[in-house]
């Protein structure tokens, strides 16, 4: 498959490197030389020079001949006249990166797509959206719905104090037989570990468990962690992101922005209805703890300096703060945050990045994401035809030993497979995979 990406940035680089895996036609158009060489050292792609809403940059990038140009540089306008130019030059399918909300309205993604824009992606809103769904459950670093929470995907560390410390993946099962749950990965510092039953948990290991939505209060027992709802939010930084994700948030909890410009403060009023905006320097600990820090539920700091953003978090859980969430711009930052006390580091432009992936992937793909700070990825594969996966047991399948599957959705029914079991067409599969096991997914499932 030829795929061309515009924009050498976060981004882009990240995309062009999912997609090493996958052994694609990749062409990296940007202007500036440096990320290029940067990329050209680093992946196997072609590198092309030059601005990427230019005819004749396309024109040597072999546009007609790409089934899919993803338009990701930093800036909106380029973003859409590439992708436009793109589709009426012969590209089967586009996606352009916008900062605009109004662009994401129905109505505008309908005018977008009859100019020849298959899809419109917002790292801001993706990222917005996340963090909803984190604080919506504080005990979880991370949560991921897979249809419609049919199956829940949940990361939680195992503090000194839980019961599974210690104790091999084996015994899980013998602690609440009632439960249906399959811990499907371990983060050990930077290593990512597929758990078998003789692997034994250890202190700060980060567990990933797929569940049903009726178990996570039961899981929040298990691991031996309490249940909190939050109720005060305090974000520091009134960025697009801040701005974006108090909006979400401020019809349910109690948020209080911090910002340090007197002038985006009054802008930040003028958008937001039910959330309180404090001028103030986002350093300064004694004006949070003013404004309530020690009450807060939740921290979540959103600045522009990721360094300031983990400090900050850091500072909020020593005053008692249950849920701390720390935007970073470095994504080897992403690694670390479990080791140091941050409960969940996000990158807008890596979410976005795992976001468009599902494009890209073969086979009957429901959906996609990728876990913070781990080398892997969990897709949702729908079985589509009898072939050889539907045919013989879950063991006979010869099925790759980085990858698990974590639970079938056979109709209304959330099932966690063993060997013995069998799949069915029209079964939607999620399974978490290693980068090295996903072409030989995509066989089995193509």
């Amino acid at each position: 498959m030829k795929i061309i990406i515009a924009g050498a940035g976060d981004v882009g680089f990240h995309l062009a490197e999912l997609l090493a895996y996958e052994n694609q036609d990749i062409v990296l158009i940007d202007s500036n030389q440096e990320v290029l060489d940067y990329a050209a050292t680093h992946l196997d792609v072609m590198t092309l020079r030059g601005d990427s809403s230019s005819i004749d940059i396309l024109e040597q990038a072999e546009v007609g001949r790409a089934k899919l140009v993803l338009a990701v540089t930093t800036s909106e306008k380029n973003n859409l006249v590439t992708a436009i130019l793109a589709k009426k030059m012969g590209a089967r399918q586009t996606i352009a990166r916008v900062n605009n909300q109004e662009y994401l309205t129905d109505s505008e993604r309908q005018l977008f797509r009859e100019l020849g824009i298959d899809s419109l992606i917002s790292p801001t809103l993706l990222a917005a959206e996340e963090i909803y769904r984190l604080v919506k459950e504080c005990s979880f670093t991370d949560l991921f719905e897979f249809e419609e929470g049919k199956i829940n995907l949940v990361g939680i560390t195992l503090d000194e104090y839980s019961p599974l410390v210690n104790k091999q993946v084996v015994d899980i099962h013998g602690i609440n037989t009632d439960v249906t749950l399959r811990p499907i990965a371990v983060l050990r510092g930077h290593r990512t570990i597929i758990p078998r039953g003789n692997t034994i948990l250890r202190r700060n290991d980060h567990i990933y468990f797929i569940t049903r939505k009726e178990n996570i209060d039961r899981l929040i027992n298990i691991v031996g962690k309490k249940k909190i709802r939050a109720k005060n939010v305090m974000i520091l930084g009134g960025t697009s992101l801040g701005l974006a994700t108090a909006r979400r948030l401020e019809s349910e909890y109690n948020v209080t922005l911090i910002e340090k410009d007197k002038e985006r403060c009054k802008e930040l009023a003028e958008q937001l209805n039910n959330s309180l905006v404090i001028n103030g320097d986002t350093s300064n600990i004694d004006l949070l703890e003013e404004e309530g820090l020690n009450q807060m539920d939740a921290f979540i700091a959103l600045t522009n300096n990721s360094e300031t953003n983990i400090i900050a978090s850091l500072t909020a859980k020593n005053h008692g703060v249950y849920k701390t969430i720390a935007q970073v711009e470095n994504k080897e930052y992403i690694h670390i945050s479990q080791n140091i006390g941050v409960d969940t580091m996000i990158n807008k432009k890596l979410i976005a990045a795992n976001n468009i992936f599902r494009f890209v992937r073969k086979g009957q793909v429901e959906a996609i994401t990728s876990l913070h700070g781990v080398d892997a990825e969990v897709i949702e594969y729908v079985v589509h035809k009898k072939n050889q996966i539907t045919k013989k047991p879950l063991k006979d399948l010869h099925f790759p030993t980085t990858a698990l599957i974590g639970g079938v959705i056979r109709g209304e029914d959330t099932l966690i497979p063993d060997g013995e079991f069998q799949l069915q067409i029209d079964d939607k599969v999620i399974i978490f995979a290693l980068p090295e096991a996903i072409n030989k997914l995509e066989q089995l499932f193509h």
